[in-house]
């Protein structure tokens, strides 16, 4: 006796409805899963967690130098919470936030190793009006945190 394709259709047509429910619940799963990720924006980042997302690879999570990429860079990654030290008890602010927009040209200071973050945060934003004022509040936030994790020449010693 023949199988027609008639005795194998309600078989199949289960075995499809079954593969399109796990197909939909996966594709709903994870568009959930993407939407709860997005509601999370660079714009909700404190200053301390910008450096931690963006800075603490190459900087350290103290901000010393020595964060896991650093040894392999050809260059000496500075260490962040001496920079007023290094500038006669100073915090440079003017200067560390061209340093990290990186999008004006400092000729003086030789070819740039770090990431162009002005740009980076512009395009993140949306690359429009609004991202370029969103962009420039991410980086006062980061030059804010610099600042307030300055140590003074005195060992343990914090400027406040």
């Amino acid at each position: 006796m023949a199988i027609t394709g008639t005795d194998r259709r309600p078989a199949a047509r289960g075995a499809r409805r079954a593969r399109s429910c796990a197909g939909a619940l996966a594709l709903a799963v994870a568009v959930a899963f993407a939407a709860a990720a997005q509601t999370f924006e660079l714009t909700d980042y404190s200053g301390g967690e910008l450096f931690d997302q963006f800075c603490a690879a190459c900087h350290g999570p103290e901000a010393r130098g020595d964060g896991p990429v650093a040894p392999s860079l050809n260059v000496l990654v500075p260490d962040l919470t001496r920079l007023a030290e290094r500038n006669g008890g100073e915090f440079p602010a003017a200067d560390v936030r061209e340093v990290i927009d990186g999008r004006a040209v400092v000729v003086a200071h030789g070819p740039r190793t770090m990431p162009v973050w002005g740009y980076e945060f512009w395009i993140e934003e949306g690359a429009d009006i609004e991202a370029e004022a969103e962009a420039r509040e991410l980086i006062e936030r980061l030059v804010r945190y610099l600042e307030s994790i300055q140590r003074d020449t005195e060992p343990g010693r914090l400027f406040q």
